[in-house]
Order: structure tokens, then C-alpha cells, then sequence
């Protein structure tokens, strides 16, 4: 008890007396691992970013981003971590050490100045490197041009470079000194990994197993339960126990609010909320998957998941985040619900002897309040198939990436020989809970998709929820962008422009 067992850059090591609220990135500072820095304690400057062995299939293992300002560091028992000191050869009796490619091309290119955000640049930036699909990318890139240049599947793409490094990998990044071309520039000068690299070896190797965890001091407890039969029966001895997956949400209250929960759960890594699901009538995404493991498993089958993907968060945070997490904690401004309002999604609640399947649009009673009970837990989320012909997720923020909406909504429309035949409408950021937009959705179906049709019902759509004035934005905004949302999608569906609302 109190002893947890880790793979630091390579070596195995034991550690003792870790408390259960104590973040992965000051243990790895206290082990003078000093490279990850804080910056926001918020998981939206990357300052922090280190490289977790996340499993890939069945055999392989995928080095995934995470941030390390949000998760305890008991949540790594067992597991395998690599820090920015990790990446390169340590110096050694045969003489110098080597610099890992990624800090070497961001040295040679002036993608460092005070270097304070550098080793998350470095270990974000490693992440893309060893992702498996970069190179065969580049490589689709090549044949198809013959130069080596990105193809015309990422001719207008500026983001996506001519190896294959997609640039959103660096969206949790922030840089307040350099400037962003030269960090681009080192990023898109990278090659492949050489056979003989190490962590690309690694690669082929499945990933640590997860370890059942248990610290308890001063009155608290972090526990990774081995089995759903052991967290319902910790749920038993502690109803108020808190449920956490990537610590995205629950880390930030730990460090700006200074929460100390009693009880913390860690249900990430149960395999009965681990499973992926495509039949004819349904997807079935566990709770406990990361966003990224969602969209790489889905394979764009859920075209609006893959319009929501990209504007949560930043990738080091859907590394860790969950559609559980997103949904359990009851957030309005959530990016996951109105999108999984306008899927028609329900939510299956398990408890220890029965399971229940709830709808979306039932499930929320008030702010952060549901109809889960303590004794419960978000088990999947089912999303009905077909999904609409016709659909668009609008995210309104104060930064394009990696900031919370002002106003989200969420449009899936049926449209068969010109007439809405189906409609579902989800709104975020204007009432106490996300909702459905029920009386627009009755003013569309049955009419013809044209812009009069869209022009009226985007009247309605402003009178929608009770929205606010906050530090985001003013209720009357929030108005202008609820109709303005309706109009924009009518627009992006006209001919011309359909590539990007259709499926």
C-alpha cells in the first residue's frame, strides 16, 4: 500500500509513500525530472506533456501525449512513461550523448528561446513522430506526387505537412516567445524513425498491463479497482466517491480549486468499459475509451464525431478524456453533448446486479444533476444507426482550439429529395444543462430544405434556452450565434459546399 510500481524513461523503479492526490508531474519532478514545467495547471499549455505506452491493438503499444499537471501519479502504477531527459542518449563513458530527432531539428531551426514550453513541444512533437499513420501518409503523399510534397488530399491543408506530421498534434502547445514557424518548421523536417531507434522497437511490444492500485493517507484514497465488482463495491463504502478517467476535469479542481476528494476511482483502464461496438443499429463506445482511441477505432464512421473530434480540447487532452468523464460530469458547455443529443445517443447505467439504458435528451435533471444514481456508472454511450445525411457541430469560442464554447450546437438533419424528413438540434453554452432544441426541430421536419425554411426556423432557434451574460459572452450574442448557426449550416449545405455537413 503506498508503493507504486513505474517504467521512468526505460527503467523500472519502485517508489514509496506516493499520496493519492499527488500529480504525475511533481513526482516526476521530485525524481529530478525536471523538463516538464507547469504552466496553466489547467491541461491547456502543454508545458507539462510526457509520453505514456498506451495500448494499440492487440500486440503493439502507441507513445500517446499526455498532460501531466492533471493526473495523479498513482494512476501510473504499473505503467510506462517517457520525459523530454528520456527521449535523447544520456551522456556516457563512450562520450556524448545524441539528441533525439524532434530536439534536434527543433535546436537546428530556432524552435526554442527561453525553452520553458520546449521539452512539451519536444514530447508532443514525439508523440506525431512515432505515430504509425504519419508515415504512411507521407508515403500515400509521395506516390501520389512523386516529390515527396503533400498530395492533393492535403494540397489545402496548411496544417498537414509534407511528411505527414499533422500540426493539431502541437494544438495543446503554447509558445509565448518563439513564435510558431520555426517549432512548424522542425516539425515538418522530420523524417522517419531509423529501425534502430528504441521507442520506435518499442512499439512492437504490447503495452503494461493495468495495475489494481490502491493509496490511502490523511484521510483520502486513490483506488484502481481490478474489476467492475471491485468499484461498485468501493462505490458501496463510499457513495460520493469520485469517478475519473484522464483526470481532465477532476484535475483542474485539485489544482486551482484545491478539492481533496475522499475517495478517487479510476475506471480508465476496467476492460468492461474499454469496448468498442458497430452493429446495423448501433455504435457503442465505452466510457472508459480516450477520444483519440474512439476516433481511430470508429474509422469515420460517425461523420459529426469526426466535425467534434478536432475542436475538443487539444489532442493532449482527448488523449485522456473520455465521453464518460464529458457526460458525467454534467457540464452545459461540454463539447460532447449537444453532439450526442443530435445522434440520438442514449447512456447505459450499470450498477452492481442491473443495467439501463437511458436517452440523452432524459438524462439530465439541473445543473451537473442526472438520474444516475450514486450506486451507478456511465458504462457506454449507444448512438442509433443511420445516422443523419445531413449534419454540422458549430463550436464558438474565444480561441479556435483548446478553449471551452461560448455557444455550441450541434445540427443533424434527414433531408431526402429536398424535405427534412428528420431532425435533432443540440445546444451547449445557453441553458443550465445541454438540451434539444425540440421547437426548431418541429419547425423543420415536414418543409422543404431551402433557405426560407432555415431563415424561420433560425428565428426560433434564437429564443432557445435561457442564456447568460458571463466572461465568455453576453446573453444577446449568444442569440445572434444560435440563428446565425442555423443559417451558416443551410449555406455549407447548398451545392458547392456540402463536403463539409455531409456524410
Amino acid at each position: 500500500m503506498n508503493q507504486i510500481r513505474m517504467t521512468i524513461n526505460g527503467q523500472d523503479r519502485e517508489f514509496a509513500a506516493v499520496g493519492p492526490h499527488a500529480r504525475l508531474l511533481d513526482f516526476l519532478r521530485d525524481q529530478g525530472l525536471t523538463g516538464a514545467k507547469e504552466g496553466c495547471a489547467e491541461g491547456e499549455c502543454g508545458a507539462c506533456a510526457v509520453l505514456v505506452a498506451r495500448p494499440d491493438g492487440v500486440q503493439g503499444t502507441r507513445w500517446t501525449s499526455v498532460n501531466a499537471c492533471l493526473p495523479a501519479a498513482a494512476a501510473f502504477d504499473g505503467q510506462e512513461v517517457v520525459t523530454s531527459e528520456g527521449l535523447g542518449t544520456a551522456p556516457g563513458p563512450r562520450g556524448p550523448g545524441r539528441l533525439h530527432p524532434v530536439q534536434r531539428e527543433m535546436a537546428e531551426r530556432g524552435g526554442s528561446q527561453c525553452g520553458y514550453c520546449t521539452p512539451g513541444f519536444v514530447c508532443a512533437m514525439a508523440a506525431e513522430y512515432y505515430r504509425p499513420e504519419r508515415g504512411a501518409t507521407a508515403a500515400a503523399d509521395e506516390e501520389q506526387t512523386g516529390t515527396g510534397v503533400a498530395g492533393a488530399e492535403h494540397a489545402a491543408d496548411h496544417e498537414c505537412g509534407p511528411n505527414g506530421f499533422d500540426l493539431h498534434a502541437l494544438s495543446g502547445n503554447l509558445c509565448r516567445c518563439t513564435g510558431y514557424r520555426p517549432i512548424r518548421d522542425a516539425a515538418y523536417a522530420l523524417g522517419a524513425p531509423e529501425e534502430t531507434d528504441l521507442l520506435r522497437r518499442r512499439l512492437r511490444e504490447p503495452a503494461p498491463e493495468p495495475s489494481p492500485t490502491r493509496i490511502e493517507a490523511d484521510g483520502s484514497r486513490f483506488v484502481r479497482p481490478a474489476s467492475t465488482a471491485e468499484l461498485f463495491a468501493c462505490l458501496d463504502e463510499d457513495p460520493d466517491a469520485r469517478l475519473v478517467a484522464g483526470s481532465t476535469d477532476v484535475g483542474v479542481e485539485v489544482n486551482i480549486r484545491h478539492v481533496r476528494p475522499r475517495t478517487v476511482l479510476a475506471v480508465d483502464r476496467l476492460t468492461e468499459l474499454r469496448g468498442l461496438e458497430v452493429t446495423a443499429e448501433h455504435v457503442q463506445i465505452g466510457a472508459g475509451l480516450s477520444l483519440s482511441e474512439v476516433a481511430q477505432a470508429l474509422e469515420h464512421r460517425v461523420p459529426l464525431l469526426d466535425q467534434l473530434f478536432p475542436q475538443f480540447a487539444s489532442r493532449l487532452i482527448r488523449n485522456a478524456a473520455t465521453f464518460g468523464g464529458n457526460l458525467g460530469t454534467g457540464s452545459p458547455i461540454g463539447d460532447s453533448a449537444p453532439v450526442l443529443l443530435a445522434l440520438g445517443a442514449s447512456l447505459l447505467l450499470a450498477s452492481r446486479d442491473a443495467e439501463r439504458e437511458v436517452p440523452l435528451d432524459e438524462y439530465y435533471t439541473g445543473y451537473r444533476e442526472s438520474v444516475r444514481r450514486p450506486d451507478e456508472i456511465i458504462r457506454a454511450v449507444r448512438i442509433p444507426l443511420p445516422v443523419a445525411n445531413t449534419a454540422a457541430f458549430h463550436k464558438v469560442a474565444k480561441r479556435r482550439f483548446d478553449d471551452i464554447s461560448s455557444v455550441s450546437v450541434a445540427l443533424a438533419l434527414q433531408v431526402d429529395d429536398g424535405t427534412v424528413t428528420a431532425a435533432r438540434i443540440g445546444l451547449g453554452g445557453v441553458a443550465a444543462t445541454p438540451l434539444r432544441a425540440r421547437e426548431v426541430e418541429d419547425a423543420l421536419i415536414g418543409r422543404p430544405w431551402t433557405r426560407e425554411t432555415a431563415e424561420a426556423a433560425a428565428a426560433v432557434l434564437g429564443r432557445q434556452g435561457t442564456p447568460i451574460d458571463d466572461m465568455r459572452a453576453s446573453a444577446r450574442y449568444r442569440r445572434a450565434v444560435l440563428e446565425q448557426s442555423l443559417l451558416k449550416f443551410w449555406a455549407q449545405s447548398q451545392p458547392g459546399q456540402a463536403q463539409e455537413v455531409r456524410s
